[in-house]
């Protein structure tokens, strides 16, 4: 069977799959839209957490960063599993016990503010924006290559499936279609990385395969470190970034994991308060199975896309692949414009060098190298990976299926967190106080379904790459949401006044600081490079002192405004009080 039928099997079984939980677990009420009835078990709340939280970011973005960024690229694996720690241990817990849908709910409560609640709900919405935009870049992505069809098309069916299950199903649809998702991404990351890991090194376990010797000779980040440097790039065991930068992006992926509002409504789905521990703990551990594979993935992934262009010798007439050798995976790869070959110095063959590198240029031009002539879009590198090994076409569908089903998981998720702050936190709370539970879960649909649409046109226009975009969304979320939840559960003191200021401060800061490097103000006083950075920091880090600027600015102004009244101190002793152990007060 060939590849392009074969895929249209496996994503459509897939598609069949999901669409049928979610008529299975059709929402009747709001509770079960909003947070699946509070039903949820602890292992399949991990499993649909899991997949939750690894987007298509971790799946399709995050080995694509460590392949090209080699040592730099760990900040995201640190940060993204450092945060899931920060969550089970600050706010988790409290949360559930707390037992409230929506992150803006318990902010309106804590903070005793319909003002603090709507602050809230604007903060919400850009994030989980600049999250779902990233989402549908991947599953057009996926879509545009496997299904050979443009990015577009791609979009709208990714589109109408996540509408069919998350409109229909809510949270309780999502979840138990996570689960089924989870088990696809995971098996779509592992099986492949075991060929390719057994391929190269004869040790099936990538992780440890990452650190073996190859069966051509000598040792693969070794061979590796080599052929980069032979090619100008930094070497691949060597971080490119200070000290300061990786330390910010590290600390705003992990407080930003912490305050994400997608993620956190996940602990409200389970029973008990100690559910939302022992869910948070598996996973971790559904978490680690994907987490501790992507760095051999990254590896193995620019080792092989290496050794396919560089056919000899560096600088050699003949050590070039010639474009009209290159391989099938190669041509299939080049109609999405995600991988693209220009001839620049006429000789018909591929050079792929790092052409920045200054210290380098001589030696290129004494090559006959007049520019790098290969772009490579990190976003290919875990999807084309198994065609470049060779891989059976069996598997080949497996990673389309997977990429699918990370992008999907976590678009549904979001957008669910988008229709219950519009339905829930905007309208039932705040303009509509009267409306019945029929209205508001057809509000939920509808903004459902809006935010499907906006999904859609930012995923075809996205303002970076997938594990970027998630990265910004990451940084406006350490900023403005974490903190106010974190002093919420922890300090009695800080005022609605504080919290609303910090909330908008952190968020402006970041988001202004974002879009000035990034975004349309971007002009050449604003160039991209670490000398114009606020203290070397990077868009990708900003989020860390976005938050530590929302921390200072909430304190400074709750010191001045009025203390919080008596039943919110209350409130707070009671969240924070172990379950058993009576009121603040008996005794």
């Amino acid at each position: 069977m060939d590849l392009k039928t074969l895929t249209y099997l496996v994503v459509g079984a897939s598609f069949a799959l999901y669409i049928a939980i979610a008529i299975w677990a059709k929402a009747s009420t709001t509770g079960e839209f909003y947070v699946a009835g509070k039903g949820v078990h602890p292992v399949a709340n991990g499993m649909a957490t899991a997949a939750d939280w690894m987007s298509a970011a971790s799946f399709i973005s995050m080995a694509g960063l460590i392949a090209f960024l080699g040592y730099g690229g760990s900040v995201y694996l640190m940060g993204w599993t450092g945060g899931y720690v920060l969550l089970a241990m600050l706010l988790a817990p409290y949360l559930r016990k707390y037992g409230k849908f929506t992150v803006p709910e318990f902010i309106g409560d804590r903070y005793y503010s319909k003002a603090a609640r709507l602050v809230a709900v604007v903060c919400l919405i850009f994030i989980s924006f600049t999250y779902v935009a990233g989402q549908m870049r991947g599953v057009g992505i996926v879509f545009s290559r496997f299904l050979e069809v443009d990015i577009a098309t791609g979009l709208v069916v990714g589109m109408a499936v996540v509408f069919v299950y998350a409109v229909l199903g809510g949270m309780k649809g999502i979840t138990y279609t996570q689960v089924a998702q989870y088990v696809v991404l995971i098996s779509a990351y592992t099986v492949p990385a075991v060929f390719i890991a057994f391929q190269l090194t004869g040790n099936p376990v990538p992780q440890i395969a990452m650190g073996s010797e190859l069966t051509s000779g000598g040792y693969m980040l070794d061979r590796l470190n080599q052929v980069v440097t032979d090619l100008g790039f930094n070497e691949y065991t060597q971080g490119n970034k200070s000290t300061i930068d990786i330390f910010a992006i590290t600390l705003a992926l992990m407080v930003g994991t912490a305050g994400l509002p997608h993620v956190i409504v996940r602990f409200f789905t389970v029973p008990k308060v100690r559910d939302a521990r022992s869910s948070t703990g598996w996973a971790l551990i559904f978490i680690a199975l994907l987490y501790t594979v992507a760095p051999a993935v990254g590896a193995m992934a620019r080792y092989n896309l290496t050794a396919t262009i560089q056919t000899g010798e560096v600088g050699s007439p003949d050590g070039n692949l010639a474009y009209a050798e290159r391989p099938d995976w190669f041509k299939r790869w080049e109609p999405t414009g995600l991988l693209k070959f220009e001839d620049k110095n006429g000789d018909g063959r591929i050079q792929y060098y790092n052409d920045k590198n200054p210290a380098f240029a001589a030696t290129a031009e004494s090559y006959g190298w007049r520019g790098n002539e290969l772009t490579v879009n990190g976003d290919i590198m875990v999807l084309a990976n198994p065609e470049i090994a060779g891989l059976p076409n069996w598997v080949i569908a497996l990673v389309a299926a997977g990429g699918i089903a990370a992008a999907l998981s976590t678009a549904a998720g979001l957008l669910l967190v988008i229709s219950a702050a519009i339905s829930h936190d905007l309208l039932k709370s705040t303009l509509i106080p009267n409306m019945t539970e029929k209205s508001e879960l057809m509000a939920g649909r509808i903004a459902a379904a809006v935010a499907i649409m906006i999904a859609g046109y930012l995923g075809y226009n996205p303002p970076a790459f997938v594990a970027q975009v998630v990265a910004f969304a990451f940084g406006l979320a350490a900023a403005s949401l974490f903190p106010a939840i974190l002093m919420g559960i922890f300090s009695k003191t800080i005022t609605r006044e504080g919290a609303i200021a910090g909330m908008i401060t952190g968020l402006v800061f970041t988001m202004g600081y974002i879009l000035y490097f990034k975004g349309v103000f971007i002009t050449p006083f604003a160039a991209d490079i670490p000398a114009n950075w606020l203290f070397g920091i990077s868009p990708e880090g900003i989020g860390s002192v976005g938050m530590l600027i929302n921390f200072v600015v909430a304190y400074a102004v709750s010191k001045v405004t009025a203390a919080p009244p008596q039943e919110v101190q209350e409130l707070i002793e009671q969240i924070r009080l172990p379950a058993g152990a009576g009121s603040a007060h008996s005794h």
